[in-house]
């Protein structure tokens, strides 16, 4: 919505050698680092981030700048405008319950379509593992945690679905508790309640008056 901020590429080389310092030094160690460099950035990644705080360790070294400045080069006047022509719609819940209630669905429906086998094929090809940031999508890293746990006991007790279904849940639960945080830092959202049944005919409503041709009233 504010364009792109004119970051470095990445480059393979200094990957490597940010990745052979986590590999001896741990990913909290390298947090530790991107603590002292850039403050702001690290603030906001959990320790164990190895994606986000690699890459922004790979800025810092490149371009000699700390991620969080390359964030700041945008001006208010500029997110106004952006604002004023894209207009957000942000759809978020009235009752929390609701919401817990449609995450539950949602992950019994992977569960029965399959998912746990969709896991256990990813795993017999050899070429993955756990820190991967596909691999620690929800679902897949408790998945995968869960039949290394199974795998560990080495005795004929059935797998623990009950707390894979759990563990998923809860997961998916603190990631849209997340992503609402992070709609609500954005003061100019339009807020429509999703668990209203007039959620639709309120979204097309604001569409409608955005985009209605000039001169003309929108209904």
């Amino acid at each position: 919505m504010q364009g792109l901020d004119d970051m470095p590429p990445a480059d393979p080389a200094v990957r490597a050698v940010l990745e052979a310092e986590a590999a001896e030094q741990g990913w909290p160690a390298m947090h530790a680092e991107l603590a002292r460099l850039d403050p702001p950035t690290a603030a906001r990644l959990a320790p164990n981030d190895s994606q986000r705080i690699q890459r922004a360790l790979e800025v810092q070294r490149i371009s000699g700048r700390p991620l969080s400045s390359f964030h700041t080069a945008k001006t208010a006047t500029d997110a106004a405008l952006t604002a004023a022509a894209w207009p957000l719609i942000s759809l978020e819940p009235d009752n929390r319950a609701w919401l817990h209630e449609r995450i539950a669905q949602r992950f019994d429906a992977m569960l029965a379509a399959g998912f746990l086998d969709e896991v256990l094929l990813l795993r017999a090809r050899g070429d993955l593992v756990p820190d991967l940031p596909s691999m620690r999508c929800v679902g897949y890293r408790q998945a995968w945690e869960i039949l290394d746990a199974h795998k560990a006991r080495k005795g004929d007790a059935p797998f623990p679905m009950a707390e894979l279904r759990d563990l998923g849940i809860f997961a998916t639960r603190q990631l849209a508790k997340r992503q609402i945080t992070w709609l609500r830092s954005m003061p100019a959202r339009q807020i429509v309640p999703c668990d209203s049944p007039d959620a639709l005919a309120r979204v097309l409503a604001l569409v409608d008056r955005q985009w209605a041709p000039p001169g003309v009233e929108a209904p």
